[in-house]
């Protein structure tokens, strides 16, 4: 990639292996300086603008104080104090603030609208979140496997529960890194291939038993069953996922040194039990931590291309 070049981060597969490979190097040598606090500032003068449609905790920490650790500034802006939530439209926010900043992360709904935005933006764009995929968690989350355990190809992925935006995005991360997802999920809630944008099912299995789905699994993962924006099915949803709460008994069937993941927040009681999510398998706060250091390297890189030290 040129430095000329514009690219985006809008779903998983924007960016082939080659790409993530050099994306979880640069993360592991970002994160060391960090702990070793070791200023490091690639990015001096530049300015990120961080656009909320859904609020977030560990998305605006993340990708603010990153921002602000490589030398460049975050502006956060919501939605509901701009004109994006006065009815302008997408395309001439887009022009406009693509303008000012050198480079953009929206967090929204439907990912039409980040689509939309990216087609007339003149700097990067990020997906924050939208309700078809989450690509920056999942980098952090496959970066949070392969610094704990290796690297991830030919590994197999448990996903538990709805089949959301997390589980679309694990899906096409499987394709472009070579490791399979198995994936369970209440009847009605199955996979949509085209809303996940499969290519085809070579790294993807369904299983109607949540066990089974665990049996073998090098990583064991799962969500909130209602996502954001579908607070009204939380009834029908409880009594629909009772039986999908990853438990001591599923992660007993996985792999020897399977780890268990969730994007947070966590309910405990409801998704997962209390006795996994603090259990010695998670590894939810390194990953938690991981998407600091996963999205500076992102930054860095669609702004700078690669940096060969």
């Amino acid at each position: 990639m040129t430095k000329t070049e514009i690219r985006h981060f809008l779903r998983f597969r924007d960016l082939d292996r080659a790409e993530f490979e050099y994306l979880f190097g640069r993360a592991r040598i970002i994160k060391e300086r960090f702990k070793r606090y070791e200023k490091y500032h690639p990015l001096g003068d530049r300015t990120l603008a961080m656009i909320f449609e859904k609020a977030s905790t560990r998305t605006r920490l993340s990708f603010e104080a990153g921002m602000h650790q490589l030398g460049g500034a975050a502006i956060y802006l919501n939605t509901r104090d701009t004109q994006l939530g006065r009815g302008e439209p997408v395309e001439d926010a887009a022009e406009v603030i693509s303008r000012m900043v050198d480079i953009v992360m929206i967090r929204t709904f439907e990912q039409s609208i980040i689509e939309r935005f990216a087609s007339r933006s003149r700097v990067p764009v990020i997906n924050g979140l939208t309700n078809e995929y989450h690509p920056c968690q999942v980098l952090a989350d496959i970066y949070t496997y392969v610094e704990q355990r290796g690297d991830i190809r030919g590994k197999t992925v448990a996903w538990i529960g709805d089949s959301n935006n997390m589980c679309n995005t694990w899906l096409q991360a499987a394709e472009v890194l070579d490791f399979n997802v198995h994936v369970s999920t209440p009847q009605g809630y199955e996979v949509e291939p085209e809303r996940a944008g499969l290519y085809g099912t070579a790294h993807f299995e369904s299983f109607a038993d949540p066990m089974a789905a665990c049996r073998g699994a090098d990583l064991v993962t799962t969500d909130v069953w209602t996502s954001m924006g579908f607070e009204a099915e939380n009834d029908a949803r409880a009594k629909a996922f009772a039986d999908w709460q990853v438990d001591a008994d599923m992660m007993a069937v996985a792999a020897k040194g399977a780890v268990f993941m969730h994007c947070l927040p966590a309910h405990r009681g409801e998704e997962v039990t209390a006795e996994v999510i603090d259990g010695p398998q998670s590894v939810v706060w390194d990953e938690a931590e991981n998407r600091l250091h996963t999205q500076k390297a992102l930054m860095e890189y669609l702004l700078l291309g690669r940096i060969e030290k």
